[in-house]
């Protein structure tokens, strides 16, 4: 699995910042719809950009779960993605895009800990 976690860590903090720029004043509705919809591409991107390959025995079953995390995410996120440009129930969609943005960062987190157990296994550990 390539971890493109820099790319996912702007495209998380974007996100953020774009959900946040929606309480400060002189904000239009549509450009701040607009503004988020670009950001959560971003996200999407960065989720995609994780490649798929086999793996060591005891890291396989990580790897499987991490993958259909991704896959679950990327749901969430096509299903947002109408809603942040058309739903009347902005701080509705604007809260389940902060709960989302949480679950994409520690989706990060675990490839972070999944790159570091795939490397402990290559050098052989702490023995």
């Amino acid at each position: 699995m390539t971890i493109t976690t820099i790319g996912m860590s702007t495209a998380l903090l974007g996100l953020r910042q774009a959900l946040d720029s929606l309480s400060e004043p002189g904000t239009s509705l549509g450009g701040w719809r607009w503004t988020v919809r670009q950001q959560m591409a971003g996200i999407r991107d960065a989720l995609l950009a994780e490649a798929e390959y086999g793996g060591e025995g005891w890291l396989v079953a990580r790897k499987s779960s991490i993958l259909r995390e991704r896959t679950a995410l990327l749901a969430r996120l096509s299903a947002l993605g109408p809603a942040v440009l058309e739903s009347p129930e902005v701080d509705a969609v604007r809260a389940e895009l902060e709960r989302l943005a949480v679950d994409v960062g520690r989706h990060a987190q675990r490839l972070h800990d999944l790159a570091y157990d795939e490397v402990e296994l290559e050098l052989g550990g702490s023995e």
